[in-house]
């Protein structure tokens, strides 16, 4: 197995994970966090979490379809998803403000891994 192929099969393994975990978490958001969570901003901040986290679940299957995935955009997906949709799924449970404060890196590293994955894709043969 060449490098490419196993970044590839880690692409569709780690995003065939995130994707279980998202639909399970978008589960919990629609028939139990209202019993866990009263305020409706929570749970909208939740609804917000599942939506970046399956979204990002589908980008790194998208980087096990790309014919040179870079380890680097899998890497700054993954964090991404712990740092955006974690940090809400952390703040709606809880409702300590400054865990809001971890979101936006979150959203940087999606920001860097789309720009990465974009100028990966110019190199493509």
């Amino acid at each position: 197995m060449t490098p490419t192929d196993s970044v590839r099969r880690l692409a569709w393994t780690l995003g065939s994970l995130v994707m279980v975990l998202g639909v399970a978490l978008g589960a919990f958001g629609s028939h139990g966090l209202e019993r866990v969570v009263s305020d409706p901003h929570l749970r909208d901040v939740w609804d917000t979490g599942v939506r970046y986290h399956l979204l990002h679940g589908l980008a790194l299957l998208l980087c096990g379809a790309h014919p040179r995935p870079p380890r680097g955009v899998l890497a700054l997906f993954g964090l991404g998803i712990v740092l955006f949709s974690g940090s809400l799924y952390a703040l709606s449970l809880t409702g300590i403000g400054v865990l809001g404060a971890i979101t936006p890196l979150g959203g940087l590293c999606f920001l860097a891994g789309w720009g990465w994955l974009a100028v990966a894709s110019r190199r493509m043969p």
